[in-house]
């Protein structure tokens, strides 16, 4: 796991100049690769890459160069890059280190942009063509290493982290703020975009080649959709455990000390079971809580560390809260407002002190169906539609939906709004209308006057909207997982765990995000992802191979923290300073008087805004961190 930071100018570059400017912008990247740090430059491109040694301990440094073809800096893991290597031999070519960014640099030289195709990992690389004067950039298929550029005709910037780009003249701090307004609506920023209008991110699955000509991008992987409807649950069980087994075996391949997260959800749990299976020695496990028991999934992690004899280790996370969200802020270089980073920083901090590497539990919500309280009503509500007049439709149940009453105090059972108005808009807008965080009616009486001029009839549904229609034949259930792979996963989950794990220098590795298991998740038939209410049948059944039902099927608790009672107590002050500072971004967007009306009622338990108001705090921080 590494940093990486360069740049091409084709109006050539000062070599002197140039090696200052990299090393300033490494040197921002020291927690992604606090063992080493390695620099190239020549007439037209100066690449720098900062090292956290887990292969190749001794001859690993980047970034590695083939005498006047190509030149690499590589952040990331190839974990089949063994075969790859003995599949390059075959052909003649000759190793001088046992990584696998030679591996990388070897396999362009041969195959060209194909050799994408043959990578099974988590990567972010550059690629310098010395004799084709080009720039090969790429991520990997789910978007698990971050890649941030600038372009500007002759030039192009490049880097692991905002932070880096931010370290030359080439970018302003001008805000995007059709991203702003994605950010407060999804609670992130979707790719391309980021805060600032100057810098990109490149998107999961796509590769970039610059040259003279100009900027190329392209996605080089999609998924292929064959489902196989007659499938049995043994059958899928089989093919699962091939799948899973030699993805986690790859997985546990280091030179460093490797261990797991822990949490007591399946996922984790049936990682740790398969580590437990192939390892000779024991497992290092992890697992945080908080002293709240609605937030403390201790006890159960506990138990399953006992049950496959872990050498388990647990940390009551007390945080000092606003200490620790200033350094994730810093971290994430733009505002985030998933409130779980805070337990993620945490178990990343926990897990470094015993091991380099560690494996987790993510991406089997995704492909297996875990996101059971959006996925079921969305399924339903995309099923009643089905049979509801258009005029009906769209007359009855919006009207119903926005003059039906938001409290947080009425039953579950009716709490209806939102059902109302999904029942009234298209499939898709249903779909957005529960993965947003900020409702749009309350989002139309907040925004100010002269921020909603300044989109332009922008919203944010237009960034969801085309992945939702690119799969609209199929069924409710696998457009949802669709959207959640190529939109929340990679922009929310995957931002966090990489942020916070390189927070502390810890690679974390995730078996279930191998993309031969999405493949094969994707393709199962509907009942063997989701059937009588329940999410991840196959991964339940799977479990239960290792563990006693009454484990298995606790209700999903997930990476939480008690943000409502904080934000009322401890971090009350920090919202109010937010919502009322002068000559701020806060105070230019919203409507200040309704905020505050808003967060009235959110304190006086009328309304629960707290995952809003949780992201407004961010944003402040945020602004505080970069613009004082």
């Amino acid at each position: 796991m590494c940093g990486i930071a360069g740049f091409i100018d084709f109006k050539g570059i000062n070599k002197q100049e140039s090696k200052f400017l990299i090393k300033s912008m490494t040197n921002t990247l020291v927690h992604r690769g606090p063992d080493d740090e390695g620099y190239y430059v020549d007439k037209y491109a100066c690449l720098g890459h900062r090292r956290l040694s887990i292969i190749d301990l001794e001859t690993g440094t980047q970034p590695i160069v083939e005498q006047g073809k190509a030149a690499i800096i590589f952040n990331g893991e190839i974990y089949n890059f063994k075969e790859i290597k003995a599949e390059l031999k075959s052909y003649g070519y000759v190793f001088n280190t046992r990584s696998d960014t030679e591996v990388i640099l070897k396999s362009y030289l041969k195959w060209g942009i194909e050799c994408l195709n043959k990578f099974n990992g988590m990567f972010a690389f550059a690629i310098w063509d010395i004799k084709k004067k080009k720039l090969f950039l790429a991520r990997d298929r789910i978007g698990k290493k971050p890649l941030y550029y600038s372009y500007n005709k002759e030039k192009i910037i490049f880097a692991s982290e905002i932070k880096a780009l931010l370290k030359t003249n080439h970018i302003s701090k001008n805000i995007d703020y059709e991203a702003l307004d994605c950010y407060f609506c999804y609670g992130y920023i979707p790719s391309p975009r980021t805060i600032f209008k100057d810098v990109k991110k490149l998107e999961p699955g796509h590769y970039i080649i610059f040259d003279e000509k100009g900027i190329n991008k392209n996605k080089y992987w999609h998924i292929e959709f064959k489902p196989n409807n007659k499938l049995t649950l043994e059958d899928a069980l089989e093919n699962f455990f091939e799948i899973f087994e030699d993805a986690v075996r790859l997985r546990m391949i280091s030179d460093v000390p490797l261990g797991a997260f822990l949490s007591g959800g399946i996922d984790s749990s049936l990682v740790v079971a398969m580590m437990s299976q192939i390892s000779s020695s024991k497992i290092l496990t992890n697992s945080i809580g908080f002293d709240h028991e609605k937030f403390n999934e201790l006890p159960i992690a506990k138990q399953i560390a006992s049950i496959f004899k872990t050498n388990h280790r647990e940390y009551i996370v007390k945080p000092d809260i606003t200490n620790v969200l200033q350094k994730i802020i810093y971290h994430f270089d733009e505002p985030l407002a998933d409130s779980s980073a805070i337990p993620t920083y945490y178990v990343c901090k926990m897990a470094r002190e015993n091991c380099t590497v560690s494996l987790s539990g993510d991406g089997g919500d995704e492909s297996f169906g875990g996101y059971t309280f959006r996925y079921i009503p969305h399924f339903y509500e995309c099923f009643v539609k089905r049979y509801i007049p258009l005029t009906l439709k769209k007359l009855l149940f919006s009207f119903i939906g926005n003059i039906y009453p938001r409290s947080s105090k009425l039953p579950k059972f009716l709490r209806l709004k939102t059902i109302f108005q999904n029942l009234g808009v298209s499939d898709e807008m249903a779909f957005f209308q529960d993965l947003i965080w900020l409702p749009m009616d309350i989002r139309a009486k907040i925004y100010s006057q002269k921020f909603k001029d300044s989109l332009w009839g922008f919203h944010p549904f237009e960034l969801i909207h085309p992945i939702y229609k690119r799969v609209k034949p199929l069924d409710p259930i696998t457009r949802a997982q669709y959207c959640d792979l190529n939109f929340y996963l990679p922009e929310d989950v995957l931002v966090k765990v990489d942020r916070m794990s390189m927070a502390v220098s810890l690679e974390v590795r995730a078996p279930l995000l191998d993309y031969r298991i999405i493949e094969f998740g994707f393709n199962l038939p509907t009942d063997l992802k989701i059937k009588s209410k329940k999410g991840k049948i196959l991964l339940r059944r799977a479990l239960k191979r290792y563990l006693p039902p009454e484990i298995i099927e606790r209700p999903k608790q997930g990476f939480s923290i008690p943000e409502a009672n904080w934000l009322s107590s401890a971090l009350k002050p920090l919202v109010e300073d937010a919502i009322n500072k002068k000559d701020s971004f806060i105070s230019e967007i919203f409507n200040v008087d309704k905020l505050n009306s808003m967060w009235i009622k959110q304190l006086k338990g009328y309304e629960n805004h707290s995952v809003f108001f949780w992201g407004l705090l961010i944003f402040s921080l945020w602004e505080d961190k970069f613009f004082l």
